[in-house]
Parts: C-alpha cells; sequence; structure tokens
C-alpha cells in the first residue's frame, strides 16, 4: 500500500508560479511510475506530467515547457515546478503512482491539491 500526500497548492496570479510536491509513505524508487493529473470543474481529469523509476519524463503539450517534474529520492517526494502560470491551469491536482509486477498494476492517489491561476 502505497499512501501519497499532496502539499503547495494555493492562489496565484497568472504568470507566477508554484510548486507541488507529493510525498510517497515508500520508497519512490519502488514505485514505477509517478505523475501528476488534474482535473478542472466540468473538465475530465488529464496527465499533466509522468516521471518514470528511470527518470524519463513526459509532459503534456499544454505544460511542456513551463513545468518541470522531478523526485528528491531521499525525501521520497516527487515535485511539479509550474511557471508561467494561465487561468486555464486552475484545477485540483492529484498525485499518482503506479506500481506493476507481483500481482496486477496497483494505482494510487493523493488527496488532491487546489491551484487557482487568477487573471
Amino acid at each position: 500500500q502505497v499512501q501519497l500526500v499532496e502539499s503547495g497548492g494555493g492562489v496565484v496570479q497568472a504568470g507566477g508560479s508554484l510548486r507541488l510536491s507529493c510525498a510517497a509513505s515508500v520508497t519512490i524508487f519502488s514505485i514505477n511510475v509517478m505523475a501528476w493529473y488534474r482535473q478542472a470543474p466540468g473538465k475530465q481529469r488529464e496527465l499533466v506530467a509522468a516521471i518514470t523509476n528511470g527518470g524519463d519524463t513526459s509532459y503534456a503539450d499544454s505544460v511542456r515547457g513551463r513545468f518541470t517534474i522531478s523526485r528528491d529520492g531521499e525525501k521520497n517526494t516527487m515535485y511539479v515546478q509550474m511557471n508561467k502560470l494561465k487561468s486555464e491551469d486552475t484545477a485540483v491536482y492529484h498525485c499518482n503512482a503506479v506500481q506493476v509486477g507481483r500481482g496486477p498494476r496497483r494505482d494510487y492517489w493523493g488527496q488532491g491539491t487546489q491551484v487557482t491561476v487568477s487573471s
């Protein structure tokens, strides 16, 4: 079982920056993929950024060049640095962890943290 706790959300003006954190209850190197998803009111949840166990990263087109995903193995924490924020980035951001192997795929989710970008 993996527990995930997000933090760092808040209200920021357009053009500003925020850094979200996702603390895991296990060593993050036991997690195959960690990712950030977001869901805005009335919209489907979308993948924002992901990082694999090997350190490979991927981004949604809408955030590439503005967001940077990273992790700290000593702190068992994943981050996303969000720069040049836009009003359309307003959403609840959720941390996701995926483990595969030794049984079926297991997905774990954090409770979410609200990001509001004011124009």
